[in-house]
């Protein structure tokens, strides 16, 4: 479990906390934990999430298990930075669907001895880094990685598999839409995926060819 360090007063710097991990492997409920902490030690908490999150409430950060905490919902990462001043501790949910600046501003407060603790997804449905989590988790002063259970295996889940055939990057969803998966499990899935694709492709060439054969 994680433990907060005492604040340096001397040095009247701040530091960044990143907790990551797939779907459903506790990282807004490892936040709010944080920040109720933080909010009972009589500590000036601000909360922030990006304004497209709006699953489970618009001013509200949500876990899956229905913890909650009040936030502000802001459309961009600058936001945040004006929002901010003069708190002791903020925290930013679904940070991987902010855009980079928020790497920037989580820098700049910790500068100012704000103590910043970021959730979010470290890749997204593909197994790819997840917009600005990598330079984030670098840049951060710990990095608490959390893993859901493989709905397949049993076993440590750290891949996020979606379910539909939707290729947005951005979607919002649950599990009708995601699972956690294994490394293992997520690889056969994407296998299992990128087989049947090439057979529809072979299909509809196929059907192609007998539509329109070749004159002679």
């Amino acid at each position: 479990m994680f433990l907060e360090n005492t604040v340096n007063h001397k040095e009247q710097f701040g530091w960044i906390e990143v907790i990551c991990g797939s779907m459903f492997s506790g990282k807004t409920e490892e936040l709010i934990r944080r920040l109720k902490r933080a909010q009972f030690a009589k500590q000036k908490v601000e909360i922030f999430k990006p304004m497209v999150d709006t699953r489970y409430h618009e001013e509200k950060v949500v876990s899956h298990d229905e913890n909650e905490i009040r936030s502000t919902p802001v459309p961009a990462a600058a936001n945040i930075r004006i929002l901010a001043d003069q708190c002791d501790v903020v925290g930013i949910d679904e940070a991987q669907f902010f855009d980079d600046e928020i790497v920037t501003v989580c820098n700049d407060l910790a500068n100012k001895g704000i103590r910043v603790v970021v959730a979010g997804l470290d890749m997204d449905f593909k197994g790819n880094p997840f917009g600005p989590m990598p330079n984030l988790m670098a840049t951060a002063e710990y990095v608490t990685k959390v893993h859901a259970i493989c709905t397949r295996t049993g076993n440590l889940a750290n891949y996020s598999f979606r379910k539909s055939n939707n290729d947005k990057l951005v979607l919002l969803g649950e599990t009708e839409e995601y699972e956690p998966l294994s490394r293992a499990a997520f690889y056969k899935a994407m296998l299992k995926e990128k087989i049947s694709k090439m057979e529809v492709s072979a299909e509809e060439v196929a059907k192609k060819e007998n539509n329109n054969p070749t004159q002679s």
